[in-house]
Order: C-alpha cells, then structure tokens, then sequence
C-alpha cells in the first residue's frame, strides 16, 4: 500500500491524467446510451410529449411492478423484438432497468437503429420506488 502511495506522490501528472481519462471515459459511455432523466422528468415527458416508457427488466421483475403504460422487451430480447418498437422512432423513448446499469447498452442500440430520442430512467425502478411513485402490478 506504501508504494501505491509513493507511485502517486512521483507521478502525480500521470495520474491526475488517467483519472480525467477514466472519468472522461465514463461521460461519453454513458451519454452514448441516451441521457439520464429523474422521475418528475419522465412524469412530465410521458405527459406532455407521450413518451414510451420501455422497461427492459425480466418479465417476473415487471410483474412485480411497472411504471404505468410501459412496455415489456427484456434486455436480452431487445434485439430480436426490435421490429415491435418501430412505430415509436419519432417519440420520445425512456428506457428502464432495475438500477440503471443495463440502459445504456439498449439505448445505443436503439439510436443506432434509428431511434431519434432515447433517455434512460436515472437510478431505474429502484429510484422509481424509492421516491414512492405508483406501481403497477400484473
């Protein structure tokens, strides 16, 4: 641990440069993937601009509970049930996970394919819940 820490006081330039990289690195993933909404935002956006809201959790998790409206494509289905989500390019997309780790990988996928405004659900269905918001449950 000691030469960690001398590493770092010898080379403070090179690591102040691999943290900005690093930290550079994880803006651009994650902005590639659509941005990050809050709740009150896809409240407000479903409202105004009728948004989709694409909930990309396992069907036993949906069942569980859903923001109302969404729609069911499981993250490793997204590819192959693609062709159900093609009247939607025009709209507003907001995609949601359990924890919003797994959004970002379908967004770029979806605005690779066409998809003009992909968004992803800050924190997921946890942050969902955690701020008391309605549930659906199958």
């Amino acid at each position: 641990m000691e030469q960690i820490f001398d590493f770092i006081g010898n080379h403070y330039i090179l690591v102040t440069v691999f943290i900005v990289l690093l930290f550079a690195f994880f803006i651009n993933e994650g902005n590639q993937g659509g941005p990050t909404i809050s709740t009150t935002s896809l409240i407000a956006l479903v409202n105004r601009e009728g948004a989709i809201v694409l909930d990309i959790r396992e069907a036993k998790d949906f069942n569980l509970g859903h923001i109302a409206g969404a729609l069911n494509i499981p993250f490793a289905s997204v590819e192959a049930r693609e062709g159900e989500l093609a009247g939607y390019k025009d709209r507003p997309v907001v995609l949601v996970c359990k924890m919003g780790q797994h959004s970002g990988n379908v967004g770029k996928k979806l605005k690779s394919n066409g998809f003009q405004d992909v968004r992803r659900l800050s924190g997921g269905m946890s942050e969902w819940s955690a701020s008391n918001l309605p549930l659906v449950k199958s």
